[in-house]
């Protein structure tokens, strides 16, 4: 007999874990603590910390892909993402070594992972207003571009967590009025390599969870 309700106590956690798995929807630490202060208003499922720079909002609820990155548009699920990596651009004279997350103008932007703000850069004529944020371990850089602006309080030197406010999606830079998106890169880092360096590696497979073409 206890032996029966062990085993259906352990089948319980298990399948309860893995359902938390497979909706891919995680509470970061700071916005569970943030709860007691609010939600931020119009702002949806958000709650507000103390950053560097000011008060940042943090996302409580984001789409997690299954490689713990967080989709970084509010609202976009894995399956509307497409593999745009090897796209070509500038009229096929180069890779695209990034994907496109299209989604309105003014959608916000969060952090995908926990990390540090290295460097916010208005890139005039290519990703316009970007930020380039590096991993806690330093191995790699997440680059955010065609924002239409920044979160408020976010600066240079900012810890982040995952949700962690970024922006706001945008076409700034070489990115059509009628497109707006988020321009998503990762690079792996080489040690000593600064922010503009890397190497790219495609954010689509680590967000959505699909292989993809070789």
């Amino acid at each position: 007999m206890l032996k029966t309700v062990a085993t259906v106590v352990l089948t319980a956690i298990l399948t309860s874990a893995f359902w938390i798995f497979a909706y891919g929807v995680a509470r970061s630490p700071q916005a569970e603590q943030a709860r007691v202060d609010g939600r931020v208003e119009g702002k949806g499922d958000a709650a507000t910390v103390q950053g560097r720079g000011g008060p940042l909002e943090v996302a409580e609820s984001v789409e997690v892909g299954p490689s713990g990155l967080a989709i970084p548009v509010a609202g976009i699920k894995a399956a509307e993402l497409e593999d745009t990596f090897t796209a070509a651009r500038a009229s096929g004279a180069r890779r695209h070594d990034a994907i496109d997350i299209m989604a309105a103008e003014g959608t916000p932007v969060h952090a995908a992972a926990p990390g540090t703000i290295e460097k916010l850069y208005n890139s005039i004529g290519k990703g316009g207003i970007t930020a380039y944020q590096r991993s806690e371990d330093g191995r790699w850089t997440y680059y955010y571009a065609h924002l239409s602006a920044y979160a408020t309080g976010l600066t240079e030197g900012q810890k982040v967590q995952r949700g962690s406010a970024i922006g706001f999606v945008g076409h700034t830079g070489d990115a059509s009025p009628d497109s707006p998106h988020l321009h998503f890169a990762i690079n792996q880092m080489a040690a000593g390599e600064k922010w503009w360096q890397g190497t790219p590696i495609n954010p689509y497979p680590l967000l959505a969870g699909k292989s993809v073409a070789r």
